[in-house]
C-alpha cells in the first residue's frame, strides 16, 4: 500500500495594486495646463480658420459678408495663379531638400574625420542655420546678388580683369535667375541642419562592422555604399521629411529676395496666400489656401514622427 502524497503547495500569484481611476487623473492633472494652452493657442485658430474659409468676406465689401460652403476650396484647386504657386512651392521644396542633403552629407562624412580645427568648422558650418532667415534673405540680395557692389558682379569683374579685360558683366541675378537666387540662399540656410542629422547617423554606425569590412579589404567606395548609406536611409528620410516641412512654407525668403518675381516665378503658396489676404482682402479665400497647407503639411509630419518613432525603437532594440 503506497502512502499518499499531497500535491505540491504552488505561491499564490502576487496581488497587484489596482489603480483607480481617480489616481490615474491625479497623475494627468499636472499636464492640464499645457494641454489647454496648446489647444487655445493651435485648434482653436484652426477652427476659427476652417469656419471663415467657409465664407465669402472681402473686406473692401464689409456688408457682403455670407457663406458659401466649400466654394473657395474650389476656388483654391481651380485658380490659375495658386495653381502656378503649388507648382512653385513644388520646385522650391524638392531642389532645396534635395540639394541639401547631397551636400549635408558630403560635409558629415567630412565631420565624420578626425582632423585639426575640426571643432572650429563643425561651429562655422552650423552658423548658417543660427541666422534670421530674414537677416540671411537680407544678406544675399544686398551683400551677394546685388548687381552693383554683390560679391558674385565684384568677384566675376576680378576674374575677367586678371586675364586682361577691364571689367566683367553685370548681371542682375534676381531678375535674370529668380528661382535659382531664392534656392541657393535656402540650400546655404538648410544644408547645417541636414548635415547635423546625417552626422548624428554617421556618429551611431557600429563601429565592429567598419572595422570588420576594413579587415576583409572593402574599399572605402563599398564600405559607404553597402554600409553606411543603408545605415543612413532613415536619417535621410528624417532629414527629407522635416526639411520639407520646414521649407514648404518659406515666406522670408521670398518676400524680401524676389517678392514673387517676376511674373510669379518664384511666389510659392505662402506667398500667394500673404497676397490674397493682405493684397486682395479675400479672407475666405486665403484662409482656404491657409487649410490646404496645414492638412498637407500634417501629412507630411505623420510621415516624419513614424520615422523618428522608427530611429528609437532601433536605438532602444540595440
Amino acid at each position: 500500500m503506497t502512502a499518499l502524497t499531497a500535491p505540491p503547495k504552488t505561491a499564490p500569484p502576487p496581488i497587484r495594486p489596482r489603480t483607480s481611476a481617480v489616481g490615474k487623473w491625479r497623475r494627468r492633472v499636472p499636464l492640464l495646463p499645457a494641454l489647454i494652452f496648446t489647444i487655445v493657442v493651435t485648434q482653436l485658430p484652426f477652427v476659427a480658420t476652417l469656419v471663415i474659409s467657409t465664407f465669402q468676406w472681402n473686406i473692401l465689401k464689409p456688408g457682403d459678408r455670407h457663406f458659401t460652403g466649400l466654394s473657395n476650396f474650389e476656388f483654391v484647386f481651380t485658380d490659375d495663379r495658386l495653381r502656378t504657386a503649388v507648382l512653385n512651392t513644388v520646385v522650391l521644396t524638392a531642389s532645396v531638400v534635395i540639394v541639401s542633403v547631397v551636400l549635408g552629407l558630403g560635409l558629415a562624412m567630412l565631420l565624420d574625420r578626425r582632423f585639426i580645427g575640426r571643432g572650429l568648422a563643425r561651429t562655422m558650418l552650423i552658423a548658417p542655420f543660427l541666422v534670421m532667415p530674414v537677416a540671411a534673405a537680407l544678406l544675399w540680395k544686398h551683400a551677394i546678388y546685388n548687381p552693383d557692389y554683390g560679391l558674385l558682379n565684384g568677384t566675376l569683374n576680378a576674374v575677367y580683369r586678371l586675364f586682361g579685360a577691364t571689367g566683367g558683366p553685370t548681371v542682375d541675378w534676381v531678375s535674370s535667375y529668380p528661382m535659382p537666387a531664392v534656392v541657393v540662399s535656402l540650400v546655404w540656410q538648410w544644408t547645417p541642419f541636414m548635415m547635423l542629422i546625417l552626422l548624428a547617423g554617421l556618429q551611431a554606425q557600429p563601429g565592429d562592422v567598419l572595422e570588420a569590412a576594413r579587415v576583409d579589404g572593402a574599399s572605402a567606395m563599398a564600405t559607404f555604399r553597402h554600409i553606411t548609406l543603408p545605415h543612413l536611409r532613415q536619417y535621410i528620410e528624417l532629414g527629407v521629411l522635416l526639411g520639407t516641412i520646414y521649407v514648404v512654407q518659406t515666406f522670408d525668403a521670398v518676400y524680401t529676395i524676389t517678392q514673387g518675381g517676376p511674373g510669379s516665378q518664384t511666389t510659392n503658396l505662402p506667398y500667394e496666400i500673404y497676397l490674397t489676404m493682405f493684397r486682395k482682402y479675400e479672407y475666405g479665400q486665403a484662409a482656404a489656401a491657409g487649410v490646404v497647407v496645414v492638412l498637407g503639411s500634417i501629412v507630411i509630419a505623420t510621415f516624419a514622427l513614424r520615422t523618428i518613432a522608427s530611429l528609437f525603437r532601433e536605438e532602444v532594440s540595440r
